[in-house]
């Protein structure tokens, strides 16, 4: 009846033996729900309590199922690449974890010298022009949010569009990454040590250090360490959860390898 589940989003595959009145992910009963929802529609009441408490579990459901999605029969090849994907951001997310955002030299320093911080900073500075007619405090905290929003962006297209739980672990995992990224440079608004795209300091440029910039405005400039804190352990906690996530979804996928030769 349905070749996109209205319950989690699966789209049906030319190759699924599931019987078509019926989801192959969730099994949902396709005729059982059309005709609830014909019954809603019909009498143009508000459902009842209960009825919304089922709505909502229902919806809360569907997000869980779309999250752990699994295709019902996975191809190999792709199945191996994300698993090497999967253990290669896995190792380098532990190394994000343990990296100390505080120290003054060594791994300090690497956080802003990786690979990645390079890649955040396309959308930091992107994210300045976008904010620009929200006034100038959004465009200079536009930067920070340009470089989370663009990986959440990615998880929530993935999960909810694409159907790809996997990808969606791997947008997560960079939001994680772009949050640590940012605690040297909130730890920094006061010391304006570090130096910033230009070849300038905070120190050398008044106003241009994009924290100090915020925090001071806030009069909480003082505890630019403690807030740096905060996001580089949330950053941490987010990184192990898109780890055990892509865990998940790569040991349901595992299931569901076509083993055919």
């Amino acid at each position: 009846m349905y070749q996109t589940c209205p319950k989690c989003g699966h789209t049906r595959a030319q190759h699924d033996s599931s019987p078509p009145d019926r989801c192959p992910a969730c099994g949902l009963l396709f005729q059982k729900w059309l005709r609830s929802q014909l019954r809603s529609a019909s009498t143009g009441q508000r459902p009842a309590p209960s009825a919304r408490a089922e709505h909502a579990s229902i919806t809360l459901e569907r997000v869980l199922a779309t999250l752990v999605h699994v295709e019902p029969r996975v191809n190999a090849v792709e199945f191996w690449a994300r698993l090497v994907t999967f253990v290669g951001l896995s190792v380098w997310g532990v190394y994000f974890i343990f990296t100390d955002w505080a120290a003054e030299f060594g791994p300090f320093r690497e956080i802003g010298n990786s690979f990645m911080h390079r890649v955040n900073l396309v959308f930091h500075e992107a994210g300045h022009v976008l904010f620009i007619p929200l006034g100038d405090f959004m465009s200079v905290l536009g930067g920070s949010l340009g470089q989370l929003i663009m990986p959440a962006v990615v998880m929530v297209t993935f999960a909810f569009r694409y159907h790809n739980a996997f990808g969606a672990s791997v947008g997560l995992w960079w939001l994680a990454q772009s949050l640590m990224d940012l605690a040297p440079y909130i730890g920094d608004a006061r010391r304006g040590e570090l130096l910033l795209l230009g070849g300038v300091t905070g120190m050398d440029a008044p106003g241009y250090h994009d924290w100090s910039n915020l925090l001071a405005r806030m009069g909480l400039l003082a505890k630019d360490r403690v807030y740096a804190a905060r996001v580089d352990t949330l950053g941490e906690l987010l990184m192990w959860i898109a780890i055990a996530w892509g865990a998940l979804v790569l040991y349901r996928q595992y299931r569901n390898v076509d083993r055919r030769i």
